[in-house]
């Protein structure tokens, strides 16, 4: 599919779909990270799923005869914007979990983006944030807050460096979308994206090399979860993302991301049989609404 600088509200219907299937994409994430905890260690399994995914961008670019990006400054924004979005966020998250961090803390601690990210829109790229943005943006947190509500009751103790790292990774996620808006005008998205995940992983292995011993099985669930989280994840959902960033103000797309735990928490209860209370429900309704109303702002 060609991805044009076009509004969404003039797109074809494939680029009207993007923003859902992203959400849906994005959501797989907590269910991967479920998957393979115990048959890898993170910065290790994340180092082979960045290295994996770039290989994959780099055919598919080279087989398209895309354009690569010219010069070291071409190179240096998209690996910036890969250390960011892809490094520093997915490490820490994986990180904090791996040391005790709830996976309902990591993902209400994630939900912050939008508000993070509206929040510094205007200084740093001059995007006025209206105040239905905001509103909409308010009320997607309340609704992430409800469904992660019946979690964190049931978290027990939070280790707070590990508390600490995952907000650290939120920020950098969120300073990564600005960057992508700011500085992938014009770029190609797929050779973009395959120098993103090259900045990712010149961040991540090194640390997997000195931090850990090299865990990987190579076990049926592994090998599933890595070929999710390299085809589906890594290719799919960031070249989409990148997308919605480039025709959309960050604040609006920053906003889907209030849907991943709503979603996250149905497929939890599809796959893993884990229940879903009343105000969970609740929470998904008012999470549809935020971004309902911030999409439109």
């Amino acid at each position: 599919m060609c991805i044009t600088d076009r509004p969404l509200s003039d797109a074809a219907w494939p680029a009207r779909l993007a923003p859902g299937l992203f959400v849906l994409i994005w959501a797989t994430g907590f269910v991967v990270a479920r998957l393979v905890a115990p048959h890898a260690e993170p910065l290790t399994f994340l180092s082979v799923r960045f290295g994996l995914t770039a290989l994959v961008l780099t055919g598919f670019a080279v087989s398209a005869r895309a354009t690569w990006p010219r010069g070291w400054r071409g190179w240096r924004d998209a690996m910036v914007a890969g250390i960011l979005i892809h490094g520093i966020y997915l490490d820490a998250v994986f990180w904090a979990v791996h040391r005790g961090l709830p996976a309902g803390i990591a993902a209400l601690v994630a939900s912050l983006q939008p508000l993070l990210t509206a929040a510094v829109a205007g200084p740093l790229l001059g995007e006025r944030v209206s105040l239905q943005r905001w509103l909409g943006i308010a009320v997607g947190l309340v609704g992430a807050g409800l469904v992660l509500a019946p979690k964190l009751g049931a978290a027990g103790g939070i280790p707070p460096e590990a508390l600490a790292v995952c907000f650290c990774g939120t920020v950098a996620i969120t300073f990564g979308t600005l960057w992508q808006k700011r500085k992938a005008v014009s770029v190609d998205l797929r050779t973009n994206a395959a120098a993103q995940f090259v900045g990712a992983l010149l961040f991540t292995l090194p640390l997997a090399l000195l931090a850990e011993t090299g865990q990987f099985d190579l076990s049926t669930p592994l090998l599933l979860g890595l070929a999710w989280a390299v085809l589906g994840l890594s290719v799919g959902g960031i070249l989409i993302l990148l997308g919605l960033i480039r025709r959309g103000a960050v604040a609006g797309v920053a906003a889907l991301f209030y849907l991943v735990p709503p979603v996250s928490a149905a497929m939890a209860f599809g796959l893993f049989g884990e229940t879903l209370a009343p105000v969970q429900l609740l929470g998904m309704v008012v999470a549809v609404l935020g971004v309902a109303i911030a999409s439109r702002g």
